[in-house]
This record gives structure tokens, C-alpha cells and sequence, in this order.
């Protein structure tokens, strides 16, 4: 039987000091051990990507630009440049590894076919753009449950969207996860810099915020709830600063078309 411990207010834990620009999810040279890469056939209907069964990734429908913010765990503006193809031909992904391992280790396997299969070439700057900030408030963490031996099948985050009200359950979340997830309702890239290891189960209540080009919800003194501020700090003990920051950004030098696999 698993066990799981719970972080509860107050807990000692050691934080190391991050950079800034420690935003992209970590990299390295694990990969598949089978996986194709094929243009959608016409008239597909696109079902997104997603980790499937502790060892698989899969796509359907999906652009190349699209598959590397997944794969890098990072929002739009911080994968550049590369041939106007990446946004709109759409490629189907199948692939296995020999046994069931962590979503960390599928998103490194998920980034090296695609840049086996596309046969990118890139590099990495940093630009100093707007940016949140998540770490732990004053008072440490609270109500995250831990899972000491996660396995990618366990990751799941699943959001009920009422009007204007998000809310959130998280099983197995990685703090990184959830911080790629989490900038998905904010205007800027979110850098976790936490310092929480394992991964987590917790909830999160929140009333989204109104920001230039997100969706137009009730106004905000029509929902009843917190700000994903006092969210974080009140329900998790975590804490969310916007500043400016150098951020990392992903330079596409070169892309391909994949060949028959």
C-alpha cells in the first residue's frame, strides 16, 4: 500500500534559491522506446495531447509549437521563431516507453522525439519580460498531500469552470505542473520557485481574473470567491508576485517535416 504524507502549516522545509529563468521544464536524454509522428488526416477531429497510461504519450490533431509548449511545460511567448508551418499543419503522436515512469521523465522522453522526428535545432535566450513568481508564504505550506513514489498515470488536474469561478483538484500535481497549468488563466509565465518536491494532492478554489484577451466572465463583484492570490496563500500557503524577470525563451533555428516512420 502507498503511503502519502501531508505538508501541514508550518513544516520545516528546506528552499533553495532558484534563478529566475527556471522555467522550462527539465530536460534530458531519456526517450521512447517506440513512437510515430504522422500528419492528421483531414477532417480529424484535434483531441489534444495528453500522458496516457504511466508510460504513453499521445496526440491527435495537434501543430508542432503546440506539442513543445507541452513538452516544455511553458506558455506561448516563450517558444519563438521557426517556419510558419509549426502553427498550422497538424501531426498525430503515438509513443511508448518500455515501462511506467514519471511525467517529469515523459515530458524529457515527449521533447527528444519530437526533436529527433522534426529535426529541430534551437537554442535558449533570456528576455526580460513580465513574470509571476510562485514560493511557499511566510507560514510554509499547507494541505498538499504528498506522494513519495509517483508514477506519470497518477498525474492528474482536473478544473470545474463556473462563471468566472474556477476549481481546481489536483492528484499527483508536480509543482511545475502546476505552475504551467496555473499560467494558463494569467496574462504571463508563471516560474516555480517553491523549492516542493513529489508531487501533490490539494484543491483550489478561485475566481479568475479579468485580463486582456481572456474570457469575458460576469463581473468579478457577481462571483463569490477569492482572488487566485488569497487562493494560493489561504488554501495551499503558497504566494504569487508579478515582476519583471529574465525569463528563458526557446529559439526554433530550424524545423522539418517528419518522414515516413
Amino acid at each position: 500500500m502507498r503511503r502519502r504524507r501531508t505538508i501541514g502549516l508550518g513544516a520545516a522545509l528546506a528552499i533553495p534559491t532558484l534563478a529566475l529563468a527556471q522555467s522550462f521544464a527539465p530536460r534530458g536524454s531519456q526517450v521512447f522506446e517506440v513512437g510515430s509522428v504522422k500528419p492528421t488526416p483531414p477532417n480529424t477531429k484535434s483531441t489534444g495531447v495528453r500522458p496516457a497510461g504511466g508510460n504513453r504519450y499521445v496526440g491527435l490533431g495537434i501543430p508542432l509549437r503546440s506539442y513543445l509548449y507541452v513538452a516544455y511545460q511553458v506558455r506561448p511567448e516563450q517558444i519563438v521563431g521557426g517556419p510558419s508551418w509549426m502553427d498550422k499543419e497538424l501531426y498525430d503522436l503515438n509513443a511508448k516507453a518500455d515501462q511506467p515512469t514519471s511525467i517529469e521523465t515523459l515530458h524529457i522522453m515527449l521533447q527528444n522525439i519530437l526533436t529527433d522526428r522534426f529535426k529541430l535545432q534551437f537554442h535558449f535566450e533570456k528576455k526580460d519580460m513580465r513574470a509571476y513568481v510562485l514560493t511557499v508564504d511566510k507560514n510554509g505550506p499547507k494541505n498538499l498531500t504528498a506522494h513519495p513514489n509517483p508514477r506519470a498515470g497518477d498525474v492528474a488536474l482536473d478544473q470545474s469552470l463556473g462563471p468566472g469561478l474556477n476549481k481546481w483538484h489536483a492528484h499527483c500535481a508536480s509543482m511545475d505542473f502546476f505552475a504551467w497549468r496555473l499560467s494558463q488563466t494569467v496574462p504571463d509565465p508563471i516560474i516555480n520557485q517553491t523549492g516542493l518536491e513529489s508531487c501533490f494532492d490539494f484543491d483550489l478554489n478561485f475566481v479568475r481574473e479579468q485580463f486582456p484577451g481572456s474570457p469575458v466572465v460576469p463581473p468579478l463583484e457577481a462571483v463569490v470567491g477569492p482572488s487566485i492570490y488569497d487562493a494560493l496563500k489561504n488554501q495551499l500557503g503558497l504566494k504569487l508576485e508579478s515582476k519583471k524577470a529574465p525569463v528563458e525563451v526557446m529559439v526554433i533555428d530550424h524545423a522539418e517535416r517528419p518522414t515516413e516512420n
